[in-house]
């Protein structure tokens, strides 16, 4: 996400506890939340996929899924 996008978030977040925002700038704000989101998961996702567990021995294992969400 550039810098304008995260600008703008901030921006609507100021404005929204100081004055309150129109109807289209709360569609906007939620249409740039959800794009920020899913880019934080992506690369969160990314990066997960990347980290290995280097064991006492020296041997190197990737994480793995968990079959079930934890509760």
């Amino acid at each position: 996400m550039d810098k304008y996008k995260i600008d703008r978030i901030n921006e609507l977040a100021r404005k929204a506890k100081c004055e309150g925002l129109t109807e289209e700038e709360k569609l906007e704000q939620q249409a740039l939340r959800k794009e920020y989101i899913a880019e934080f998961r992506q690369s969160m996702k990314s990066t997960l996929e990347n980290v290995v567990i280097v064991e006492p021995d020296g041997t190197r294992k990737p994480l793995r899924k968990k079959d079930k969400p934890v509760q």
